[in-house]
Order: C-alpha cells, then structure tokens, then sequence
C-alpha cells in the first residue's frame, strides 16, 4: 500500500494522508484530488510514507494524481516549508497561495505556448508619422511595438481601452503578425542580444564587478544609492553577466506602478530575452501562462511584485530586491511573509547572490551592511546631473493659502513660466481628511472604524479609507442640527481646486488611488507626463518612487509633519525614505531640480539631515536609539494579535494567551495586551500582544511552541493571528 501525504489549503498545520496506488516519487510536488469530508479537495503531494498513522480502515483513497501541469521541485517546496514554519502559517495555505488561481483548480489549461505580437517586415517600414493624426492610439501600439519589438496581448491591453482594436487595424494591415512560441524545457538554449549600454561610472563598476565575482555562491549585497545615481544600471550588468552564463532572474519591486518602466528598461536593454511580469493586476490565463512560462525556464527574467518570490525558477542564477526598504514587500494577512527576507533565504538555499537595492535602506537591512553580515556598496553621485537643491519652507505664522505656501505657488508659477513640470506631493488622497461641525465640533466618524470618515468633494460622500465604507455628506450636523459643516485639513482634491484655481490655464493632473482606479488609467497618465501634456502633478506615494520623468524640476510637500511624530517607532524612518523618495523626482533631465517641503519644524534633526543628503548619519543614530530602546534590529518580535465583536473578548483572549507563553520560556519578554492602534475596524474590534527575545533562534523555538499550544485551545469567540517580525504595531 502506498501513501501519500498531502498538503490541503486548510487552516490546519498538518499533512493529511491518503492511500493512492499509481502514486510514484516523481509526483512529489503534483497537484492530487483527494476527499475531504463531504467534498473534493485540491493539494499537494508533499511525502510518500510507507505507513500511516491513520488506522487501515479509515484511511481514504485519493482519487487523482493531477500530471496535466508542472510540478513543484524540491527546491520550491523547501522554500514554501519554511515560509510556513517561520511565519508559522499552516503548509497547505502556504503552498496553494503562492500557485495561480487556475492550478488550484482540477481544470488548469495546458500552457504549450506563449501568445505575442511583432511587425512584420512591411511594418517596420512603416512611419508612425505616416499614421493619420486622430489615429493616437495606433501611433501608440505601433511606437511601442518598434520600440519592444514583441509585445503580449496584456500589454497593448494596458496602453489604451482601444489598443486591442488598434492591433487588429495592424493586423489586417499586414504590418503586424501574430506568433505563438512553443514553451521549452528549462534545458532549451536561448539566445543573448544587449543592446549598447551607457558608460558606467567608476562606483558603478566597483558594484558591477563585486556582485559578477559572486555569481557561483551565496552573498547578500546592499546596494547603497541615491536616487539618480544609477542603481537600475547596476542591475542590467549584473542581469547581463547571470543571462551570459545562462541563469535566470528574479527581479522584485513593491508595487504595479514601479512594473511598465523597469520592464520596458529590462526589455530594450535585453531584447530578444523573454521577460514576463507577475503581479496581482493579471487575470487568472495571464499569470498561469507567466508562472508556468518561469518554470519551464522560458521565461529568463522574471519581474514581480512580493508573491513572485515563490515562482518556480529552475535555473534561478540571480535575486534583485529594487527598494528593498519598502513597506508593500510584507503581506499584511493571511500568510504574513517578507518578500525582501524570503528572497534572501531563497538566494541562501539556492547558493546565489542577492541584491537589496536602496536610496534608504530599511534599517535591519542598514544594520546587517554595517555589521559586515552583507556586503555594502555604495553610489553617492547622481548621473550626469546634481542633486535636487532640498529647502525647508517654515510655515510656522505664515499665512498658507489653501494649505500652500506662497513660496511654493512662486515656484510653481515660476517653471510653469519656464514650461517645466512640477509636483505637489500630499500623501493623503480625497478632499479634506474630516468634516466638523463650526458649533458643537462633531467629526465625521467611521461607525466601524476608529477613524474619520474622508470628505470626497466630487463624489459628495463620505469615504472611510479602511474599511470602505461610504455616506452621503449630511446636510447638517447628526448631534446639534447646524448647519455649518466644513472641511479641516487639506487632501489631494482639494489642493487639486486650489492650484486650479491660483494656476487657471495650467494643464493639471491629479494622481491617487482614486484618480487610477481604472486598470488603464496609470499608463494614460504617464504617457500624459513623458509628452509634457501636464504642467502641474498632484499625487500620493504612487508617484514618489521609480518614475523618471526628466521634465519633472519642481517638488513640493505638503503636510510632512504628520507623520514626524508618529507613535509608531518606524515613523522617522519611512519619513525619511519617503521624502528622499519624493525629492529624488526633481531633476532628473538637464535642468537642476528644487525641493521644498513644508514644515513647522525646520530644523528637525530628520530634515537637516535630509537636506544634507546624510542618510548614513541619519541610519546611525536610529540604530543607537534602537539599541537603547531594545527595539529592531537588536531584538526580534513578534505580534499577536486578536479580533472580537468588543475589545473586552479580544483583551480577555490575549490575557490568557500571554499566561500560556509566560509558562513555556522565562527567556522570551511577553508584554501585557493592548489595544491595537486603531482598535476598530470593519465592525470588530482589535487588541494585540507583543512577544520579544534577543535570540532569532530562541523566538522561533518558543512561537513553534506557542502556537501549537493556543492551536489546540478550544474555540474562541476571538479570532487571532501571529504577525512574525511584524512592520505595524
């Protein structure tokens, strides 16, 4: 009898075995269709085990072992085992989250080939020029496929809600054709073309060279530059010189918006290499055939977002994590995982070189450089061009002029005389973040949350950005009946009213959440911006990082002071990478770029460092506090946190949760239970526990035992998770 253990998307941190009698070794990784109580089950085969715990007679049998798809090698199931041990989340969860949708299912499709345009010979004839003037989007696909020269069927999708009938236009044209390329086996040749690239500078070649002499072996390095300085060719070197010995690459960013201008870098640097990107704005067919395309060793480099790190890559000869420091690199529910530290365990277990990339490093990865636990390089000059002049405009008694300095307007007024762009940055989107009453001082409060209620002027509604609930804007006050209800404080809409208003022939766009909603409205948008249609951006942290826009010379920020005192001890922190982040936009063409960011507090030791570009003297003294304090990176922690109808069955659930890990480790710090920061949301509310230890090691021993122990407690009107080396408190 032949048993199978099987890994099944349940809550439960457990291998369930089956009896199946065509199981053999080689299915180990395959998708199986197993009974689970009344229904039918996907899983994975994990084990083969000669016997089982489960008496003879109830042992059930499975009923398919699935071959219609790619396996799992052993290499990525060791991955996934200790995702899910280390974040402590059950192995049938963490296996089926990181497969797409469709292998989840019995009815995966075969993915034989890959789908994609090219011009024909008449087509690369043909003058985009030539094209009629009311035809802009067939100019686009035209342009872009000259520039690429293939394109999928998801990018021209991307470029406009019409590009797909523009392709069809081509087509018929005889000026494109379409192809199918069979999928190889990971053992197929490929080709290698580069393009020509730029000359490197002599920090760029110290980098280059140190990561190639490192190619064969396991070695984490910290990529240390400021924005502008060329980190991105950095990269195309070391992919250059992994793609010569015919490895592949994993290439992640935090974000979507960050994915359309490194992949058309990667892709006109490396043109005859197949790139496919990952990343959650696919539909299921899309990221299927990618995900199969990167395990058939098709696909050469693969360019994703946090859930690429688990994609099957056979031939995986390089991991670059591009700003590493960012916060979107942890997943906030369900499996709680790092992306950033996922990879560097994956580079470790693969024996291959990573690469954290960074203008402000996160502090853990700072401190691991220093400490001589990675290898620290460093580019401290921009290319070809200066650094963005970084001025503090104290609005300490100035009169703003809705929310904007009249220094600020000044500037603006002044590149928008000169036809240059400039950028309002407020990382707060809607109109005004609350609507008070003038007489009694009622707020507009979220019922199920604890947090107001942002005003929507457009939409005249009442917009709670947590939980999504939404109201009409009430005609008068709930408690007193007055009438005089207005905005306080300014958000990305109304500074939007207020520059339409000073700057009434300026070409104005506003960029946030709300603004690029639509799938296709980001691309438009930075279309908009690289052919200078727009004199004025407004935007949130969706345009802070990654976009070279070189007619962009102008940055102001408003509102940087909010998060200056923030309780949360990482609050300076992502202050200080997001205002880099921000200023490092400006300047970025020929003409030197300005900064000004608004503030009461000029002389913060945060923004004299900022303004002396310091961020090493900046990342020193953190760590110092840290140390002190007994804060990250010199211990470690983890969140334990719990949700109930009140906050008295969260707490009480807590309580005894901490009496338990208090009796298995004296060596383990457990605080006492809190409310979390924001202790309602979504209806129910919130309380957390933190548990603390020097030792990583000693952490990880005790959480195993905990978790076991609160896993076996009979059931809890609370729910809870474990959040391991958590980033919000």
């Amino acid at each position: 009898m032949k048993i199978v253990r099987v890994a099944l998307d349940v809550p439960v941190n457990t291998l369930f075995d089956y009896r199946s009698d065509d199981v053999h070794a080689g299915d180990i990784g395959r998708r199986i269709l197993v009974p689970f109580g009344r229904k039918t089950a996907m899983g994975i085969v994990v084990e083969l085990a000669a016997a089982s715990d489960v008496p003879p007679d109830r042992l059930k049998s499975a009923l398919r072992v699935l071959r219609d798809a790619p396996v799992l090698s052993s290499v990525d199931l060791n991955l996934l085992k200790f995702a899910a041990a280390y974040y402590h989340h059950a192995l049938g969860a963490t296996v089926m989250s990181a497969l797409p949708a469709r292998l989840r299912r019995a009815d995966a499709l075969r993915a034989n080939s890959t789908v994609s345009f090219a011009l024909t010979a008449a087509g690369e004839a043909v003058a985009i020029d030539s094209l009629p003037a009311r035809a802009p989007v067939r100019r686009r696909v035209l342009g872009l496929l000259k520039e690429r020269r293939a394109l999928d069927q998801a990018t021209i999708r991307n470029i406009a809600p019409t590009a797909l009938s523009a392709l069809k236009q081509l087509i018929a044209q005889g000026w494109v054709t379409r192809r199918e390329t069979p999928v190889r086996s990971a053992q197929a040749p490929i080709g290698h073309v580069t393009t020509r690239s730029p000359r490197l500078t002599s920090e760029q070649s110290a980098a280059v060279q140190a990561i190639r002499l490192h190619l064969a072996e396991f070695k984490p390095f910290v990529l240390f530059g400021v924005t502008g300085s060329g980190k991105t060719e950095v990269y195309l070197h070391a992919i250059d010189g992994v793609l010569r010995s015919g490895r592949q690459i994993l290439l992640l960013v935090p974000e979507i918006a960050l994915t359309p201008q490194l992949e058309a870098t990667v892709r006109n640097r490396f043109p005859a290499t197949p790139l496919v990107t990952l990343h959650s704005g696919l539909n299921e067919r899309e990221r299927f055939e990618r995900w199969v395309a990167a395990q058939a060793g098709d696909a050469r480099i693969v360019l994703g977002t946090r859930l690429a790190v688990f994609t099957p890559m056979p031939q995986l000869g390089l991991i670059i994590v591009d700003e590493e420091h960012d916060a979107s690199l942890k997943q906030s529910e369900g499996l709680r995982y790092s992306a950033r530290d996922l990879a560097v365990v994956r580079a470790r277990q693969r024996k291959i070189p990573i690469v954290l990339g960074s203008a402000t490093p996160a502090l853990e990865t700072y401190y691991n450089a220093v400490s001589g636990r990675y290898q620290l390089l460093t580019l401290t000059q921009r290319i070809n061009v200066a650094p963005p002049c970084i001025e503090c405009v104290s609005t300490r008694g100035q009169q703003l002029v809705d929310g904007l300095s009249l220094q600020l307007l000044e500037a603006i007024a002044a590149r928008i005389e000169r036809k240059e762009q400039s950028l309002v940055f407020i990382n707060r989107r809607g109109f005004a973040p609350v609507l008070v009453c003038r007489a009694c001082g009622w707020l507009s409060g979220c019922h199920r949350c604890s947090a107001n209620l942002v005003l929507h002027l457009h939409e005249r509604r009442l917009h709670c950005h947590h939980c999504g609930h939404q109201a009409p804007i009430p005609a008068a006050c709930p408690e007193c009946g007055n009438q005089d209800l207005g905005p306080v404080g300014h958000g990305t809409q109304r500074i939007e009213a207020a520059l339409r208003r000073r700057f009434p022939q300026a070409r104005i766009l506003r960029i946030d959440r709300d603004s690029t909603r639509r799938k296709l409205a980001w691309p438009t948008m930075r279309r908009q911006i690289e052919e200078r249609e727009v004199d004025i951006l407004i935007g949130t942290q969706i345009l802070a990082k990654g976009h070279d826009f070189v007619h962009l010379n102008l940055v102001g920020v408003i509102n940087a002071d909010s998060l200056l005192y923030n309780t949360d001890l990482r609050a300076s922190e992502r202050l200080y990478a997001l205002l880099t982040q921000v200023a490092g936009r400006a300047g970025r063409g020929d003409t030197p770029g300005e900064v000004l960011i608004q503030t009461e507090f000029p002389n913060h030791p945060l923004y004299l460092a900022l303004r002396r570009r310091d961020y090493a003297s900046f990342a020193r003294s953190l760590l110092e506090e840290r140390r002190q304090a007994g804060f990250p990176p010199f211990v470690h922690q983890a969140l334990l946190r719990a949700e109930a109808p009140k906050i008295d069955t969260a707490l009480t659930y807590l309580a005894r949760a901490a009496r338990i890990g208090r009796a298995l480790s004296r060596q383990v710090t457990i605080y006492d239970p809190v409310p979390a920061g924001m202790v309602r949301l979504a209806g129910r509310e919130r309380a957390q526990l933190l548990a603390q230890a020097e030792s990583r090691a000693r952490l990880q021993e005790f959480l195993a035992a905990w978790h076991a122990k609160l896993s076996a407690e009979p059931s809890s009107p609370a729910r809870w998770s474990l959040d391991v080396d958590p980033l919000e408190f």
